[in-house]
C-alpha cells in the first residue's frame, strides 16, 4: 500500500511516498529557512507564502521520484494539527482538493503521531513503548500501546525543550536555529561551567518546565555584560545543553521505571540532539532498555513520517472529508478534526 504523505506544519513543505508504512520510496523537502534566518525566527505570513508556492511542485518531485503517478496512490495523508495555523491550512486544503480530484481516501495526521512514526521507517519498531517527544514547540512523555493509541503521561507547562534550546541560542548571538548551534559549539566547552537549575513541577513528577532554564541564560549574559565581564559562549552552550537533556532524561527515566517500560523511543526535530542521543544510549545501557532514535534525516520534519503514520491511521479507519479543517493546537491523545 502506498500513501501520499503531506506535510507543512512550519517553514518546510515537505511530501514523501511510503509504501506499507516503513519503506520510503520518496522524501522530498522545500524550506525557507535561510529566509527566517533574517529575523531569527520563523515568520509565520512568509512560511503560509512558501508553501503556497512551493508545495505543488513538491508533491509533483515526490511522485516523480517514487516512480509514481496518483493512481498508484492508495491513500493522501496530510498533517492537520498542530502547528502555524497558516502553513497547515495550505497543507491541508492542498491534500483536499487533490484527493477529491484523483478520488483518493484522505487522512489526517496529528503531527506529533507523526514525528514518533519516523521510528517505523526502515525499522521493526512496534508499540508498546515508552516515546519522549521533543521539539521546538513539544515535549511530551507518551506512552504509545498502539499505533494510533496514546497517552501522554508528562508535558512542559511552558516552554518546549527546543524553544528554549532556540532561544538560549540566540540570547548568546548564536546563529539561528540556536538549538543546532548549541549543539555545534558544545563540544567546544566546559559543560560543568555554569550550574542550571533543575524545575520539579507540582502538577506531575514527570512533567516539565523550561522557563526557568531559558532566563537562567538570559540573566546569565546580562549580568556578565553589566559588570563588563566576558563568557566563554561554548561553556555556556555546554552547560546549558547538558541541563536541558538531563531534565528530559531524568523524567524520562522515572516514567519507564514506575510504568515499567523497556523499550524507549526518541521522536521529534531535538531528537537529532547529538548530546541527548548520546545521553539517552548510556541510560537505556545502564538499565538494559531497548532504545530507538529516528535516522537524523527523519527527525525534522518530513513527508515520509507522515506517510508512515498514515498507513496506520489508515488501517485504523481514519478518514476525513471535504470538511477537514487545520488546528493551531490538539492533544497528541485525543486527536479530533
Amino acid at each position: 500500500m502506498k500513501i501520499l504523505g503531506i506535510e507543512s506544519s512550519c517553514d518546510e513543505t515537505a511530501a514523501a511516498v511510503v509504501e506499507d508504512g516503513r519503506h520510503v520510496l520518496s522524501n522530498v523537502i522545500a524550506t525557507s529557512l535561510e529566509e527566517h534566518k533574517l529575523y531569527g525566527g520563523v515568520v509565520p505570513e512568509i512560511a503560509s507564502r512558501r508553501h503556497a508556492e512551493s508545495i505543488s511542485g513538491v508533491v509533483s518531485e515526490a511522485l516523480a521520484q517514487a516512480d509514481c503517478t496518483l493512481e498508484d496512490i492508495d491513500a493522501i495523508a496530510v498533517t492537520y494539527a498542530p502547528g502555524l495555523i497558516g502553513s497547515l491550512l495550505v497543507g491541508v486544503n492542498f491534500a483536499k482538493g487533490l484527493a477529491l480530484s484523483a478520488n483518493k481516501p484522505l487522512v489526517p495526521v496529528h503531527h506529533l503521531r507523526g514525528h514518533i512514526a519516523s521510528n517505523y521507517i526502515d525499522s521493526d519498531v512496534k508499540p508498546p513503548f515508552l516515546c519522549l517527544v521533543v521539539s521546538g514547540g513539544h515535549s511530551h512523555i507518551v506512552a504509545v500501546s498502539s499505533y494510533t493509541e496514546l497517552e501522554v503521561i508528562g508535558r512542559t507547562r511552558d516552554d518546549a525543550a527546543g524553544e528554549a534550546l532556540d532561544k538560549a541560542g540566540r540570547s548568546m548571538k548564536l546563529p539561528y536555529p540556536g538549538g543546532v548551534s548549541i549543539d555545534k559549539i558544545s563540544p567546544q566547552g566546559n559543560e560543568n561551567a555554569f550550574v542550571f537549575p533543575h524545575p520539579k513541577m507540582s502538577t506531575s513528577i514527570y512533567d516539565y518546565s523550561f522557563s526557568g532554564l531559558k532566563t537562567k541564560v538570559i540573566n546569565t549574559i546580562h549580568n556578565a555584560e553589566q559588570k563588563g565581564e566576558t563568557i566563554h559562549t561554548a561553556d555556556l552552550a555546554a552547560s546549558f545543553q547538558k541541563a536541558v537533556v538531563d531534565c528530559l532524561l531524568t523524567n524520562l527515566e522515572l516514567a519507564a521505571r514506575d510504568f515499567g517500560y523497556k523499550k524507549i523511543v526518541i521522536a521529534g526535530g531535538v531528537s537529532a540532539n547529538s548530546k541527548l542521543r548520546a545521553e539517552a544510549q548510556k541510560l537505556c545501557q545502564k538499565h538494559g532498555w531497548e532504545l530507538h532514535i529516528p535516522q537524523l534525516k527523519y527527525c525534522g520534519d518530513n513527508g515520509a513520517m507522515i506517510g508512515a503514520q498514515g498507513y496506520f491511521e489508515y488501517l485504523a479507519g481514519v478518514r476525513a472529508d471535504a470538511s477537514l479543517n487545520a488546528y493551531a493546537t490538539m492533544p497528541i491523545d485525543k486527536a479530533e478534526f
